[in-house]
């Protein structure tokens, strides 16, 4: 990856809306070059996709938690069956398998705390192999994710 596929990464992770050819001229190449390298970045994969981000309040979704859940065992059967099932809740923005205490950490939006009590007992709960949640009530964002640091140099 040379300093003009980093460049062009920067700016489609700035806006991924950005017609090809102000992003070729932001990298001084005609726009079926830029076009060829972009697909080149999706093809090795380092690209990945395009994605709309929401705003979760507007969509209704008020509050959020980050969910610590410990399992009976650790094994790679009992791990597949959790990460499966939690792939089908749709309440859970993310989960991650972590080191620590927990074996995982989840990221949970809910429209109330009503609403959050409904997902922890009928879907946080109910996932396989659960022994302890821990849950924690994120009182305000101080920084949203906007994309990975890329070095332009």
């Amino acid at each position: 990856m040379d300093r003009i596929d980093r460049r062009l990464l920067k700016a489609l992770q700035e806006d991924c809306r950005q017609p090809i050819s102000e992003l070729a001229a932001l990298v001084a190449l005609s726009p079926s070059a830029c076009h060829r390298r972009i697909k080149l970045l999706e093809e090795r994969g380092v690209l990945e996709g395009y994605v709309a981000r929401l705003n979760g309040k507007k969509m209704g979704y008020l509050i959020e938690f980050f969910v610590e859940v410990s399992l009976y065992s650790q094994s790679q059967d009992i791990l597949r069956q959790f990460e499966d099932a939690a792939r089908r809740v749709p309440e859970i923005l993310e989960c991650h398998l972590m080191t620590g205490q927990a074996d995982y950490m989840l990221k949970v939006a809910a429209r109330s705390t009503e609403d959050y009590e409904r997902i922890h007992r009928d879907c946080i709960a109910q996932l396989p192999n659960v022994s302890r949640i821990q849950s924690s009530l994120v009182l305000r964002t101080v920084r949203h994710w906007s994309g990975y640091a890329v070095d332009t140099a």
